[in-house]
């Protein structure tokens, strides 16, 4: 019973039962309790004994501007709860409503589960935050438990060593690096390892923001300030007082909104729409783009003052392609992970899959590696079972073999892709992987087809720094078997 307490809860209020269903099993994967509801007055009359953390509203009766009203009614019964609208249209005049009627944020269908589930982790710190915590703190995230980043390349070193040390101070950062390459993660994780660990972690995407609501949005309002203020709203950086505050893809601010963040960068103030007194705030600034800033400052598109006042430290995030040999490691992880969420026992890449994986230049860096898994593995098949329902595990077939994905099993949009990509020309490295991954990481088996003996395997691994990520035992670390609890070569 106390477990599932633990566990944050989702009210969906959505009339299409085939919406609510998928939407239901997308957050029951990812760790949440979910509640449903098809029915408006139910909700409402109901409301005061529900015990739940963020609600995800969806069409109930007239779509997009019917949830908006049922909204203003749920802020009306309690103020802080997050609230996420599905909406079947997208329009300037919607975001307006959406966001004065107290939405923490909106989607158009189709959207992406994926982007909807980041959105609620985003949104449930505000609210955790201010729970009774009864003597029960919030672990931070660790740099490396949990395989928050993965691999061992000369690069993802040098940045774990650099999150060490940014962590460790007060000031503000700017990450830089390609869609896909895992800013966020980075922001996250100096967070998590700072002083100010326990406190909120507050994302704000500053393309997403007109520059009409920034002041409303970001500075909070007070009761009566413009038409539908219903009651007052601290703003996105007051929640984020004593932590941090995320701006995600700063260099698309326009020169407005960059102007007024500047301002409060410098005084640590805000003032509310409608309100006379400056309120204090405590926050440390980390920013992200995936823009070359310094190229922006000359070409006067982006403030000269607010780059300096963001990029006190800074972190650049590299290419998928430019470290190739962690993939073996990404690769592992996500079979692991994503075996575990759909209940497969996939094995690994066959020998012509690895190798063109490896191959691959991967234009959209470790997100579109992690999407390739998501959907290959969640439809996979063993090689006995292709004509049956049953996924990887239910059949008698256990060969090895049979439980690998071939470049078949990859979707058809990804293998477009692959054969007209120009591939990276290959080197020793590549067989070497490609043969570790298709054999499951078994030296022996690796170095019996490659004709070279077991030292040989372990001096050309060591060469080309290649490296399968796991847990070492408390036994290893104290006899000093290892480095730390994610080092080792198999």
């Amino acid at each position: 019973m106390i477990e599932l307490q633990k566990k944050p809860s989702i009210l969906i209020a959505e009339r299409d039962d085939t919406l609510r269903r998928k939407l239901k099993e997308a957050l029951l994967r990812h760790g949440f309790a979910v509640i449903e509801s098809s029915d408006k007055t139910g909700i409402l009359g109901n409301f005061p004994n529900l015990a739940i953390d963020l609600i995800i509203l969806g069409s109930l009766e007239n779509g997009s501007w019917d949830g908006l009203e049922l909204a203003r009614q749920i802020r009306g019964l309690h103020r802080n709860l997050p609230i996420i609208l599905i909406a079947t249209q997208n329009s300037e005049d919607l975001a307006i409503a959406a966001l004065r009627a107290g939405i923490n944020d909106y989607f158009k269908q189709p959207y992406s589960f994926e982007d909807l589930v980041s959105s609620v982790n985003r949104c449930l710190p505000d609210i955790l935050s201010r729970r009774p915590q009864q003597g029960v703190k919030r672990p931070a995230a660790g740099i490396i438990d949990g395989h928050r980043i993965i691999g061992e390349s000369l690069a993802m070193q040098e940045i774990r060593a650099a999150i060490g040390r940014i962590a460790s101070t007060d000031s503000n950062v700017l990450i830089t690096g390609e869609t896909g390459t895992g800013k966020e993660l980075v922001a996250e994780l100096i967070h998590g390892n700072s002083p100010r660990a326990h406190q909120p972690f507050v994302c704000i995407n500053c393309a997403a923001i007109p520059d009409s609501l920034l002041e409303s949005e970001l500075f909070g309002y007070e009761r009566g300030s413009f038409t539908g203020a219903y009651s007052s709203n601290p703003g996105k950086l007051k929640l984020g007082d004593g932590g941090t505050i995320f701006l995600d893809e700063i260099g698309d601010m326009s020169p407005y909104a960059q102007a007024k963040i500047l301002r409060v960068i410098e005084r640590r103030e805000v003032q509310r729409l409608g309100g006379r007194e400056n309120i204090p705030l405590n926050v440390r600034f980390i920013a992200a783009t995936n823009k070359d800033l310094e190229q922006s400052v000359s070409e006067k598109t982006f403030r000269r003052d607010l780059y300096y006042r963001l990029n006190v430290a800074g972190i650049h995030l590299p290419l998928l392609k430019e470290r190739k040999e962690d993939i073996p490691s990404l690769c592992d992880h996500y079979i692991k992970d994503l075996n575990r969420q759909f209940g497969r026992q996939v094995e690994g890449f066959t020998e012509e899959t690895a190798e063109a994986l490896l191959r691959y230049d991967w234009p959209g860096n470790i997100r579109e590696l992690k999407n390739l898994f998501e959907a290959t593995i969640g439809n996979f098949r063993c090689r006995q079972n292709r004509s049956a329902s049953a996924p990887c595990g239910q059949c008698l077939e256990v060969s090895l073999r049979c439980r690998q994905i071939s470049l078949t099993d990859l979707h058809e949009q990804f293998r477009r892709r692959l054969s007209n990509a120009k591939l990276l020309p290959a080197d020793q490295r590549y067989p070497l992987v490609s043969m570790l991954i298709s054999t499951n990481w078994n030296i022996s088996k690796a170095a019996q087809k490659l004709h070279w003996s077991r030292m040989t395997m372990y001096r050309k691994m060591a060469q080309y720094h290649i490296y399968r990520r796991r847990k070492a035992s408390k036994v290893d670390v104290m006899q000093g078997k290892c480095r730390r609890t994610s080092d080792f070569i198999s």
